[in-house]
């Protein structure tokens, strides 16, 4: 649930920036804080970066590590911004996540483990991974790159 339990997940390593939670809420607003360190989700829709094209680089909201890039997100339709791969294979980690009576995969980011969203595989969309980062808009900050003309 919340990034507490992260500090006794032992199949992980360490994140590189440990706050405390009175930390982490003075850092984050509300909704943000109960995203990013309790695994929540923003609504369908509502995000955003659902929509956006504008190309840049996407960081990790609550620590700002490099985490996706525009050219590998794609649209889904399913609500959420779609990535079909991380930046760099190290910026994500992935976590089974049994939570709401399913079989998921959760995307944690490297650096702070904070909840990103799930990954999803198989699903037959045309991208070179096959696979679905379906990602909170309100996990990301878009830094749009300077050459992008929009």
């Amino acid at each position: 649930m919340s990034s507490d339990a992260d500090a006794t997940d032992t199949s992980l390593p360490a994140p590189k920036i440990q706050l405390t939670p009175q930390q982490w809420r003075a850092k984050l607003d509300p909704m943000e804080y109960a995203v990013l360190r309790e695994a929540g989700t923003e609504r369908p829709f509502t995000g955003e970066y659902t929509d956006t094209t504008a190309e840049g680089v996407y960081s990790c909201r609550a620590c700002g590590a490099e985490l996706f890039r525009s050219s590998e997100k794609f649209e889904s339709h399913c609500g959420w911004p779609s990535f079909f791969d991380p930046a760099d294979s190290d910026a994500v980690l992935l976590r089974a996540d049994d939570s709401l009576g399913m079989r998921r995969v959760e995307v944690l980011c490297a650096n702070c483990h904070s909840h990103l969203g799930h990954v999803f595989e198989g699903e037959g969309y045309p991208t070179p991974t096959d696979k679905r980062y379906c990602i909170n808009s309100i996990s990301l900050r878009l830094h749009p790159s300077t050459s992008s003309a929009e």
